[in-house]
């Protein structure tokens, strides 16, 4: 069934704004003040760059990124290697990002009523199954994403109303921090904004829309960038209500006093708002992750990808399963919510070499390929993260 247009981009956007967004940015924003900008700006840059290549690969074959590697390769050990290689990759990451949506939801939910946030994790979870079971989760995700839209108005706002210092802002911006001790939230910013995941939903929701402009792919392709420059906006907003709401003061930020932020403008209200906005948009995330999940999958092996399948089914609802069980663990919330994003950022040469090589040497992409600058700053991404990476574990 063709998906609209319009929408493929914003659904993106909305993605990879989750509760993984907001928890990292605040943290970064808390900890670290406006010193770790540079890694935001990076990785919106970066996820401009990658995405655009997804909307093009998907556009040009019309297929989603898994398809599109299984038919460019003909010998069949390779092709099952590089299977593998995506199932896994799509498959760890999914299970360790849907366990910080479920986890990040609930701290929402469990401000609203306090069950805990293990019960609301395994309620949201159940939620989350009908939801999908139903095929009807594109109407659920846009009440979501308006939620979520709502949230990053609340956050803009606040912003402008707290008084911030702007020149102790433009001076933390000049003097860049990649320490020992921030590296991780380094890779949870690239993890959260340079989603895996969103590479192959993207590809695939483009490959199925309705083609009915005489240049959609320009128009695809501008889209993405507005909206993921929107998505970094917000981000940064986030970083900064938490570096004026933490940063240099006594209080520390955790799980309980993240909607402090918002108190310059909510006052009393802070807290609902918060709760309300972050349920939202790990409900949105939590939706999106299987299903991302499920066309990545079902591609690499060759199965249907569509809502009906046997497989499509059993696939999203693995991701789901793991999650909930991630989060009956006991594992704290902000600490399954920020390894989720480092991950991701783990994850992401992985995904974005085999995007590469399929940019440059898949037959039906024609004008479409990647040009020799476009393979220099995806490259250039690739060579950065895996730095960060080796200067983590080192």
């Amino acid at each position: 069934m063709a998906q609209p247009r319009s929408k493929s981009g914003f659904i993106i956007a909305a993605a990879f704004i989750g509760p993984g967004t907001v928890s990292t940015a605040s943290i970064a924003g808390a900890n670290f003040g406006f010193h770790l900008v540079w890694a935001l700006l990076f990785s919106v840059l970066a996820t401009i760059v990658l995405q655009d290549m997804a909307v093009r690969l998907g556009f040009a074959t019309k297929a989603g990124m898994s398809e599109a590697i299984a038919s460019s390769i003909a010998h069949p050990a390779a092709r099952w290697i590089l299977a593998l290689l995506v199932i896994s990759a799509i498959g760890i990451g999914n299970a360790a990002y849907e366990a910080g949506n479920l986890t990040g939801a609930a701290i929402g939910l469990n401000s609203l009523y306090s069950l805990g946030t293990v019960t609301w994790s395994a309620i949201l979870g159940l939620l989350a199954i009908l939801l999908l079971w139903s095929g009807r989760y594109h109407l659920i995700e846009s009440v979501l994403v308006a939620l979520v839209g709502v949230m990053a108005l609340v956050f803009v706002v606040t912003l402008g109303v707290s008084n911030p210092d702007w020149a102790a802002m433009v001076s933390q911006i000049m003097q860049p921090v990649a320490s020992t001790e921030s590296l991780t939230t380094i890779l949870a910013l690239i993890g959260t904004t340079i989603v895996p995941y969103n590479l192959f939903l993207h590809a695939s929701l483009v490959a199925r829309s309705e083609n009915d402009s005489p240049q959609p792919a320009t128009r695809y392709r501008r889209q993405s960038a507005l909206a993921i420059g929107v998505g970094g906006l917000i981000t940064l907003c986030i970083m900064a209500t938490a570096m004026q709401a933490f940063y240099g003061q006594s209080e520390a930020l955790h799980a309980g006093n993240l909607a402090k932020q918002l108190a310059p403008l909510l006052g009393n209200y802070a807290e609902l708002f918060f709760a309300i906005g972050i349920f939202a948009a790990g409900l949105t995330s939590t939706i999106t992750a299987p299903l991302a999940a499920a066309y990545a999958v079902c591609g690499a092996l060759n199965k249907p990808a569509d809502l009906n399948s046997r497989w499509f089914k059993a696939i999203w609802l693995s991701i789901i399963v793991i999650g909930v069980l991630v989060t009956l663990s006991g594992v704290k919330p902000l600490m399954a919510i920020v390894f989720a994003q480092a991950a991701n950022g783990l994850l992401l040469p992985v995904i974005a070499l085999l995007l590469l090589y399929m940019m440059n040497t898949h037959a039906r992409l024609g004008q479409l390929k990647n040009s020799w600058p476009t393979n220099i700053v995806g490259f250039a991404v690739v060579a950065l993260i895996c730095w960060l990476s080796w200067q983590k574990f080192s």
